[in-house]
């Protein structure tokens, strides 16, 4: 099976090449997905959350993302704490996800993770794609997209490695500050690429 990595930044528009590749036919796995997945009510995942991070869960029993955020953003040690609790329960599930995928005689699999390069998976990757913006861009469309101001949309983006440093570690960069015939004529083609391993 050939596992491809897919990376980018908050507000790079990595939804939208996701989507691309969907339409294309790829199976992509999505990490947002999955680790909203394993912290699900009655998880083991959310308990540890909620014993760490006491007043997160909301009055029906869910996580309450806003608050989590308002605690971890900003503050490293806090996020690492709670990166501690989710990444390794997001792997787990990404390698069980990735065998039943196997099973059904999948060749070629996406997996879609924000904090790729960060987390140091990249490194297992067949091949890695970055989805880039010029970081004035991407600040634009954070604060536009989630309604911040300047210094809270800075703090979201310190959060993550710069696009400019997660490139460096790309097999493909998708530039996507054109438009969006610009970024679908470089998906198909990294697409074909993809295709053609193996």
């Amino acid at each position: 099976m050939h596992v491809f990595g897919l990376t980018g930044g908050i507000a790079s528009g990595k939804s939208t090449v996701t989507r691309i590749l969907r339409e294309l036919g790829a199976e992509v796995l999505d990490a947002d997905v999955i680790a909203r997945e394993v912290v699900e009510p009655g998880t083991p995942g959310l308990a540890a959350v909620a014993a760490r991070f006491p007043g997160v869960v909301g009055s029906d029993g869910r996580l309450d993302r806003v608050r989590l955020g308002a605690r971890v953003f900003g503050d490293p040690a806090e996020r690492a704490a709670l990166n501690d609790i989710t990444h390794p329960l997001v792997r787990q599930a990404f390698m069980d996800k990735l065998q039943a995928l196997e099973e059904r005689g999948v060749a070629r699999v996406i997996y879609d993770v924000p904090l790729l390069i960060e987390s140091g998976m990249h490194a297992w990757m067949e091949a890695v794609a970055v989805v880039w913006v010029p970081r004035a861009l991407q600040k634009a469309r954070l604060m536009s997209r989630d309604g911040l101001d300047s210094d809270a949309a800075d703090a979201r983006l310190a959060a993550q490695l710069p696009l400019d440093d997660k490139r460096a570690h790309a097999t493909w960069v998708i530039d996507n500050s054109g438009d969006l015939a610009s970024t679908r004529a470089q998906v198909e083609a990294m697409w074909r690429a993809m295709l053609a391993r193996g």
